[in-house]
């Protein structure tokens, strides 16, 4: 499976961006798929995840009632909708696809599948 991610751009804090992520190879429908970020000199963090087990949605504490995570089956893609940004959500962000248990949506390592990333700049 490639994942192809794109959305990403400068926008003022208060604004929001709206992230795709488009799958070739494989269907989006047999796994979990995440978002993911990582800031210049910060490690790889878990933003929003979407469980394949329970179709559940689960999302950093960071992002809760901000960011939303969907699927577009149709597609075969993934968006994250990112309302009201703010500085500190700057970063590179990735999509990802895999098939971690629920207790372990937020671990990147249980993603098998990376997209190429799309930065976000948030200016204030």
């Amino acid at each position: 499976v490639q994942l192809q991610a794109s959305g990403g751009g400068l926008v003022q804090a208060g604004g929001s961006l709206r992230l795709s992520c488009a799958a070739s190879g494989g269907p989006f429908s047999s796994y979990s798929v995440g978002w993911f970020r990582q800031a210049p000199g910060k490690e790889r963090e878990f933003v929003a995840a979407s469980a394949v087990q329970n179709m559940r949605t689960y999302y950093d504490d960071s992002v809760k009632g901000r960011f939303t995570i969907s699927r577009d089956k149709a597609k075969n893609t993934i968006n994250l909708q990112m309302n009201s940004l703010k500085p500190e959500d700057t970063a590179v962000y990735y999509c990802a696809a895999g098939g971690p248990i629920v207790s372990a949506i937020s671990r990147s390592e249980m993603y098998y599948y990376w997209g190429q990333g799309t930065l976000v700049t948030v200016s204030s």
